[in-house]
């Protein structure tokens, strides 16, 4: 079977568009380093105007490279998203578009025939490797992340394990790598019965010993170590900031300085486990992950492989909904855009990216483009000087990148069968449409009206312009039909009726 995956997918790459020789990557290939935040919201960095985190390293990295104002995750929670990432496929013809627990460590998984940015680097000879959360499958189905292209992963399968930052284990390639977390600590959890809220050592419980971030942290920095002549890729699928809020002490103690008024989250509720003091926490995760990708960078520059690698920051969605255990309006997570994680409002897609490429990208530049992560693979295939598959959705940023004229994307896809059910299009800069309520028992032939928004004037979605432009609805809703196929695992009646 995987040998004529193999066969099929060579087929696919001899079949694709030919390289412009004016944008083909000098020789030897460039390496990347592509860094995936959790749930980290547009405007919870420096470089994009948050006041209270400190990301020193990565806006340093902004800096000294490219950002992005006008970048969107590929779906609006964790799965679809990576599988957009992986497989350069917009949501409407992607095999995963939505969050699907696959027994009790894995999720729905990618099918063996997929091609994936892992797989296309390795056949132009990359040394690949997966370190963080997968998502797209198990240890035992064909979505394990080394049968979808990585030679090396080390971290989490299951998106709900990963919930935890103390878990029992990890996953080493197809090997259970034992923590030392006795007990481990769950994701989810609640105080002890009596416990006295407003006491620090009743939240003790939810402290462990092995901190997975930093086990999954070392594993990378390792591959990085091993690295010989052949040019690799490193895929750094971070769970920071996702909750719970898990961290360590130390890497609390400067924001409890900083005197905010910070109530614990008890979890009355649901949610996740209880933290004595959330806002320093959330804080000190984001800065705990900043710290990170500045050893990452530094171990480039320590090996002397910085200025022949292409770095990239980004964000699987937007900011979390959930209220009080993130107070996104304390942050200002979303940067005054409308939505959050789980919607398809620009809250919950539109996400930091950062590129940095010593001595072709720009130092300091920043761009409008709209850019989605379908286009990564056809990005980062170019610019490796390989032959980008057919069949994708994305667009090669490459000529952006490299400073050059581009024609503007003609329009960005999106839907997301969860959280009511939705269905997006951004149609240049300018215009986007979108539509909601598309599932559930509510869900009618109404809820197919198109709202617009001017989004070069209303970047906040305030005011609904659909009547005064029909031409753009029209174009809009023609897009929405053409570029959805059915899929039978993740079905939206509603609009599967339409085709």
């Amino acid at each position: 079977m995987k040998t004529l995956r193999l066969y099929l997918m060579l087929i696919g790459l001899l079949a694709g568009p030919a390289i412009s020789p004016g944008l083909r990557a000098e020789s030897p290939p460039p390496n990347i380093v592509l860094i995936l935040a959790d749930d980290l919201g547009y405007g919870e960095l420096g470089c994009y105007g948050q006041t209270k985190i400190r990301t020193p390293r990565i806006d340093q990295l902004a800096g000294e490279g490219m950002r992005f104002n006008r970048a969107y995750s590929g779906n609006a929670v964790c799965a679809p998203s990576r599988c957009v990432l992986m497989t350069g496929r917009h949501p409407g013809h992607a095999r995963v578009r939505d969050n699907a627990q696959v027994g009790p460590d894995g999720q729905f998984a990618l099918a063996a025939a997929e091609q994936t940015l892992g797989e296309v680097l390795q056949t132009s000879g990359y040394r690949t490797g997966a370190f963080g959360k997968w998502g797209l499958g198990s240890a035992d189905n064909e979505g394990n992340a080394n049968d979808q292209g990585f030679d090396r992963f080390f971290g989490y399968y299951s998106q709900s394990v990963a919930h935890s930052y103390y878990p029992a284990s990890l996953w080493n390639n197809g090997e259970v790598f034992p923590l030392r977390n006795d007990p481990p600590v769950p994701g989810h959890a609640s105080l002890a019965e009596g416990a006295d809220p407003s006491d620090p050592a009743s939240y003790l419980a939810f402290r462990g010993t092995d901190y997975a971030p930093d086990r999954i942290h070392a594993a990378a920095l390792s591959f990085l170590a091993e690295q010989g002549e052949a040019p690799f890729l490193l895929y750094y699928p971070s769970i920071i900031p996702h909750l719970a809020l898990h961290v360590p002490e130390e890497a609390l103690k400067p924001y409890l300085a900083e005197g905010w008024e910070d109530p614990p989250f008890t979890k009355p509720k649901a949610g996740y486990t209880p933290h004595f003091t959330p806002k320093a926490a959330y804080a000190a995760m984001i800065s705990y992950l900043d710290r990170q990708v500045g050893e990452l960078l530094d171990q480039l520059d320590a090996q002397g492989l910085a200025e022949h690698t292409i770095v990239i920051f980004t964000s699987d969605n937007g900011p979390t909904h959930l209220n009080p255990e993130v107070d996104v309006e304390f942050f200002a997570s979303a940067a005054g855009l409308n939505g959050l994680k789980g919607s398809l409002l620009e809250g919950g897609v539109r996400v930091p990216q950062i590129v940095r490429w010593p001595k072709r990208v720009a130092a300091g530049s920043v761009t409008d483009r709209v850019v989605g992560f379908e286009d990564w693979l056809p990005t980062l295939v170019e610019a490796a000087g390989g032959t980008i598959p057919v069949g994708l959705d994305g667009v090669s940023l490459l000529p952006t990148l490299l400073g050059q004229a581009q024609d503007e994307r003609a329009f960005l896809y999106r839907e997301f069968p969860s959280y009511g059910g939705q269905q997006a299009v951004w149609l240049g800069s300018k215009w986007k449409g979108i539509r909601s309520g598309l599932m559930g028992k509510k869900a009618n032939v109404t809820n197919l009206k198109v709202a617009l928004y001017d989004l070069e004037n209303d970047p906040a979605e305030t005011t609904d312009v659909a009547e005064a432009n029909p031409d753009i609805v029209a174009k809009i809703e023609g897009l929405m039909r053409s570029e959805r196929t059915v899929s039978a695992d993740f079905p939206i009646p509603l609009l599967d009726e339409l085709r």
